[in-house]
């Protein structure tokens, strides 16, 4: 269980035990990233259904503060740096890289995060006004499937934290995340998309940016959480 709490350490800011792993574990983490993300959609779901026993709205900020908060507005802070390299990716590759490892945030990040925190609000109004609580809490799970893929389908964009993952997660990590993810589905069937989502997103990433980076896979995870709650949304209206 080492390795759950070292995942929950670097994906979260909840309280937990503190360790010290060697690289080789810290990598290991990885394989834990989709349980982490049942504890963050369990907190998520139940905030939401705390703040919509006034009304959907406050659910649903409530639902969107404490995602932020659980997690540290960290996959926002990837999601920001990737929008900021894709501004600069006309350029050349030095200055793509040069653009990730500014801690300044630019134009496109501000604007990013920005749509990113509205999309997430107006999406989690709408399921949780259909009281889609369960869809919500398997968001987050099913989104953190998505780092174990692409850093054996990527190359990497630079020698850095994404890199470390690249041999971590087994093919039999695979097997049982893909398992729960079609048992997840029985509960949840707009989680089905989730396997385009993933091939989509490497896709524009090795497109757009050359390749995967830890900037990547926090940006994949929000992009994915957005696009799985959309499906959600229309699933419930099918």
């Amino acid at each position: 269980m080492k390795g759950l709490v070292v995942a929950i350490q670097f994906l979260t800011r909840l309280p937990t035990p503190r360790i010290t792993v060697s690289s080789e574990e810290f990598a290991a983490s990885m394989r834990w990233f989709p349980a982490v993300g049942l504890i963050v959609g369990a907190i998520v779901a139940a905030g939401g259904w705390t703040g919509a026993r006034i009304d959907p709205w406050t659910g649903a900020l409530a639902a969107l503060i404490v995602w932020v908060a659980v997690t540290g507005a960290l996959h926002l802070d990837g999601l920001g740096d990737i929008a900021d390299a894709s501004g600069a990716a006309h350029k050349d590759r030095e200055r793509l890289l040069g653009v990730l490892g500014d801690p300044h945030v630019g134009g496109f990040a501000v604007v990013a995060i920005a749509l990113q925190l509205i999309a997430k609000l107006v999406l989690l109004h709408a399921l949780i006004e259909r009281e889609a609580f369960i869809a919500v809490a398997l968001v987050p799970f099913a989104a953190r499937i998505g780092p174990l893929a692409w850093p054996r389908a990527l190359p990497d964009l630079h020698a850095g934290l994404g890199s470390r993952f690249r041999n971590a997660v087994r093919p039999a990590d695979f097997a049982i995340w893909t398992m729960l993810l079609l048992a997840a589905a029985w509960a949840s069937p707009s989680l089905l998309a989730a396997p385009l989502v993933f091939i989509l997103w490497g896709w524009w990433l090795l497109d757009r940016i050359g390749g995967i980076s830890g900037d990547g896979h926090g940006a994949g995870i929000e992009i994915a959480e957005s696009l799985l709650l959309a499906a959600a949304l229309l699933w419930a209206l099918a």
